[in-house]
């Protein structure tokens, strides 16, 4: 590899690891301010958003720079295509992050929902699972890559059940049917960043053993 291509490799994980790291925490703070109805919290989250989205379209362009300039193969073509797809997954997970503030600040206001009991240990899972995900990817560790698959099916499970609870909410306190599908938005937004985390670790797997696992999980 020449001095170029590992300057230009380098800088590009550098950008990588920066949105990572504004996304885990905007996915952490929509959470609280979902958990907590705190307005404060919720708002940081959806003003951050366009710093997001603005790293991406970076990555986007160091990418491209990298296969138009050094043309690599092997092992490095395998990276640039798992950031490209780690990368949209990042800026995905990070819309679902303003999308949960958002609908926080709709739930601070009266009539108040309640927040479902599994709702704190879906999140938690969740956000492990983004964590998880992320040290994965900066470690080549395809260990902890195959465990935040396997994890998903335990935030499915509590999807389920919490949408099972706010269903049999809505029939019972029709006063309550807009918050409820508040909530019910909510909780589907924190399902889909576990399924983005799980898309991470599947491209971390690509990335170190060039095996693509997307929709074989039985093997994983």
């Amino acid at each position: 590899m020449s001095k170029h291509m590992e300057r230009d490799l380098e800088r590009l994980q550098k950008l990588v690891l920066k949105m990572a790291g504004l996304v885990e925490e905007a996915v952490f703070q929509a959470a609280q301010a979902l958990q907590d109805r705190n307005i404060e919290m919720a708002d940081r989250v959806i003003e951050g958003d366009n710093l997001i989205d603005q790293l991406e379209n970076e990555v986007l362009e160091e990418c491209l720079k990298i296969l138009a300039l050094h043309q690599p193969v092997a092992v490095d073509l395998r990276r640039i295509s798992a950031v490209l797809l780690i990368s949209t997954d990042l800026e995905r997970m990070g819309d679902l992050a303003s999308g949960i503030a958002e609908r926080a600040l709709t739930l601070s206001h009266p009539p108040f929902a309640n927040i479902p009991s599994r709702l704190k240990p879906m999140t938690e899972r969740t956000i492990d699972m983004v964590r998880r995900s992320l040290d994965a990817f900066v470690h080549s560790n395809v260990a902890v890559a195959r465990t935040v698959i396997r994890l998903d099916d335990e935030v499915d499970a509590h999807n389920a059940a919490i949408i099972h609870e706010l269903i049999a909410e809505m029939k019972t306190s029709p006063d309550k049917i807009d918050a409820a599908l508040s909530l019910f938005s909510a909780v589907r937004h924190v399902e889909r960043i576990a399924d983005h985390a799980t898309n991470i670790a599947e491209d971390v797997i690509y990335l170190v053993d060039g095996e693509i696992v997307r929709h074989h999980h039985e093997a994983v």
